[in-house]
């Protein structure tokens, strides 16, 4: 897709180097921002999304249009889907994040692509959005559940910065059965009808779903993850994310169930829940 823009007026006599060369990495950031909040795009509201990581293979030449497929697969990226945005006019990253938000909202707020590539020449650019071949090959939704509940053990034993707030070690959650498939159905339902939300087809919060389980807790709380294939990935991105991160690291939580789900048919083709409970 390339976008006409009107061209922008360079006031400078002449532009760095090093700042042009930073430009595509502070777009990089500030999609991952705009990710990272609850979005409205068109008609459609987005949950927070994780950030996408950076990868060199999907760094694109700006000016050609031949197969992205043959091109991700000569750079050795085994995708499974991808987008491509082209814009002609932003002088810096700022302009071309105005840009991206006015008119490719959908695109970039989609929660299936996992990875990007940002390329610029001049006023030229070329985003790449994909998700990878599925390559982890995992467990049981219990076995995997119960591996992402040591990780977020782990990482809730250290003290961390979320965003600009900061947080101490945090006591180890407990494994919860009920949690754990309630999280299961949840994530199960995401992948065979193909959405990405914590409300559910029935308009269900996640307080819902662990009520009409049984589940005695008077507090829940839930982190959302697609695309990612292992949980050493779903933990970093919700690390990388501050209000998944503060989610993780709140001290009232005592319990956790947490699962995965896969439908080759969906757009994300792995969904996954974790669920938080305090009493």
């Amino acid at each position: 897709m390339r976008l006409p823009l009107a061209a922008f007026a360079c006031w400078l006599t002449a532009c760095s180097f090093s700042a042009l060369a930073d430009e595509p990495s502070q777009l990089v950031e500030a999609l991952n921002a705009y990710r990272g909040q609850y979005q409205r795009c068109g008609e459609q509201a987005s949950q927070p999304l994780p950030p996408l990581a950076s990868d060199r293979r999907l760094v694109l030449p700006v000016n050609t249009s031949g197969d992205l497929q043959q091109a991700l697969a000569q750079a050795g990226y085994p995708m499974l889907n991808v987008q491509a945005i082209s814009l002609s006019g932003p002088r810096d990253a700022q302009a071309a994040m105005a840009a991206v938000q006015a008119n490719f909202c959908k695109v970039v707020l989609a929660p299936g692509f996992v990875d990007i590539g940002v390329n610029q020449v001049g006023r030229d650019w070329r985003i790449v959005l994909a998700r990878p071949l599925l390559s982890a090959k995992l467990g049981a939704w219990e076995n995997e559940g119960q591996a992402l509940l040591a990780a977020i053990n782990s990482a809730r034993g250290q003290p961390r910065q979320c965003g600009g707030a900061a947080y101490g070690a945090a006591p180890p959650l407990a494994w919860n059965a009920t949690l754990g498939s309630t999280a299961e159905g949840h994530s199960r339902e995401m992948a065979n009808q193909n959405y990405f939300d914590h409300k559910d087809k029935t308009g269900g919060t996640p307080g819902d779903r662990a009520e009409l389980a049984g589940y005695p807790g008077q507090a829940v709380g839930e982190n959302i993850a697609a695309g990612q294939d292992g949980v050493a990935k779903v933990l970093a991105g919700w690390l990388a994310s501050p209000e998944h991160c503060a989610n993780l690291m709140n001290p009232a939580w005592r319990d956790l169930g947490a699962a995965y789900a896969t439908d080759p048919k969906s757009d994300a083709g792995i969904y996954w829940t974790a669920m938080f409970g305090g009493q």
